[in-house]
């Protein structure tokens, strides 16, 4: 037999997960708005939109 068949690999397994963080980190999900960015970029558009059609 070759060296190479003689070592063993040992793989320790993972540790177990705790199944109550998942469901605590998607209630934290945060608000339902659109950021501020997205918001002046919308009216800036808007702005814009008006202006357009003058």
């Amino acid at each position: 037999m070759t060296s190479a068949r003689k070592m063993k690999l040992h793989v320790t397994p993972p540790k177990p997960r705790n199944p109550l963080v998942a469901a605590a980190a998607q209630r934290k999900a945060g608000s339902h708005r659109k950021s501020k960015s997205s918001e002046r970029h919308q009216s800036k558009m808007a702005l814009k939109r008006q202006l357009k059609d003058l």
